[in-house]
């Protein structure tokens, strides 16, 4: 009776085993899996959390929400919030919005908003709404990353003073052997007529990293915390953003997440070993918000 209770009582756990289906996983830099908790103490003694999104991926609108909530609860006044996904020309609007000085609806009428923005930043602008949050639109207007993936960095030479504003000051640091950016050119020439990418598109990219990392450190000093939410290329390999960032301020404590895609959660794959401090890893069929 003792060993077929046994027996019963293995089959219940098996089965329990083979039926988890956890909505994502954590894994640390070098492929150990960790805990959400382990991730909010690191976050709340860094000085510039760099939080690399799946942009259609709801796991990492929903965990980004979630971190925010919680560094607020430890921070307080100390947090600020900061995302790519809003260009500096529309910091004011931001400003206008969050202090509820303008309506939602003429908020969202005038802002340059992502398509997926009522799903997965508004739950964020109104918290720092709600909670009297810093919130700093960090990217550089399109318009003028556009000009440099034509023209190159010289081409914003031209644009005027109020214009400079909007971007990192000029001359704008660049480093070509960074893999971020050389492995942008890694398509053959027909590919890159097809898709009209030229040879500048890395000193593009490279304008939106150094804007980034301009208005982060902008709106950051001693003792605050700044939570940026960005595309996960922006901070994968401790590089992108990273990079303008260190070069400016070597000392800075700066925590990078990455988020990654895997058939199987049971373990990292290699290849996404030291990608950033935390890897936030979700099943492949996850569903998409857009």
């Amino acid at each position: 009776m003792k060993t077929k209770l046994i027996a019963i009582l293995l089959l219940v756990l098996t089965c329990s085993m083979v039926s988890d289906k956890p909505a994502y996983l954590l894994f640390d830099k070098n492929g150990n899996l960790t805990s959400y908790e382990k991730l909010l103490i690191d976050a709340s003694n860094a000085d510039i959390i760099l939080f690399g999104e799946l942009h259609d991926n709801p796991i990492c609108h929903w965990l980004e929400l979630e971190l925010t909530k919680d560094l607020y609860s430890i921070k307080k006044d100390q947090l600020v919030l900061g995302a790519e996904m809003f260009e500096a020309d529309n910091q004011l609007l931001i400003d206008e919005f969050t202090s509820g000085k303008i309506k939602v609806s003429n908020f969202e009428a005038e802002a340059k908003l992502w398509p997926n923005y009522k799903t997965d930043y508004k739950p964020l602008l109104e918290f720092a709404r709600k909670n009297k949050i810093p919130f700093k639109a960090t990217n550089i207007p399109r318009r003028y990353a556009s000009m440099v993936n034509k023209g190159g960095f010289e081409a914003l030479d031209a644009t005027d003073k109020e214009a400079k504003s909007f971007f990192a000051p000029l001359p704008i640091a660049y480093y070509a052997d960074l893999n971020c950016y050389k492995k942008l050119l890694k398509i053959d020439s027909s590919a890159m007529v097809a898709s009209h990418v030229t040879p500048n598109l890395p000193k593009a990219q490279a304008a939106k990293d150094a804007t980034m990392a301009h208005f982060i450190l902008k709106n950051w000093n001693k003792g605050k915390v700044f939570l940026h939410y960005n595309g996960t290329y922006h901070s994968d390999d401790f590089e992108s953003i990273v990079w303008y960032l260190k070069e400016d301020k070597p000392k800075l404590k700066i925590l990078t997440i990455s988020s990654i895609e895997q058939e199987n959660m049971d373990t990292l794959s290699h290849e996404f070993i030291n990608k950033a401090d935390y890897i936030l890893c979700i099943p492949e069929s996850m569903s998409k918000t857009h």
